[in-house]
């Protein structure tokens, strides 16, 4: 039923102002229109809507994530726009903080302005 529809990502911000200068300065995305109840950006043909909440708990695992071709690239860009990566106890993550996951696949998490957890993703070669 849905397989034509577009799908739109969420994420939930308690200061439109201060998300949307994260998102479109410090992430790079195209800002669609902004209104009262949230920030709207084109997130490479996916449609992401910033929505203000009065009040907020982030949850303690990614809600957005990117796939990026070089991570080591993304990384530093973003380190250039004072992002901090995550490190979490356990995961054996690079001075990047990236992980190597057993698949292939290398991760990096950092906080939105909410702390809201998102991620880049290198798909593992092949």
């Amino acid at each position: 039923m849905l397989t034509r529809a577009d799908l739109v990502a969420f994420a939930p911000s308690t200061d439109l102002e201060r998300s949307r200068a994260f998102y479109q300065r410090v992430l790079g995305l195209f800002l669609r229109y902004e209104d009262e109840f949230a920030c709207v950006f084109d997130a490479h043909g996916t449609t992401l809507r910033v929505t203000r909440v009065p009040s907020l708990t982030p949850a303690p695992f990614t809600i957005l994530g990117w796939v990026v071709p070089e991570i080591s690239q993304a990384v530093a860009g973003l380190r250039g726009q004072q992002v901090e990566f995550l490190r979490f106890p356990g995961m054996d993550q690079n001075r990047d903080g990236v992980w190597s996951a057993p698949g292939g696949a290398k991760v990096a998490w950092f906080h939105d302005p909410d702390g809201n957890v998102l991620s880049l993703t290198q798909e593992p070669a092949g």
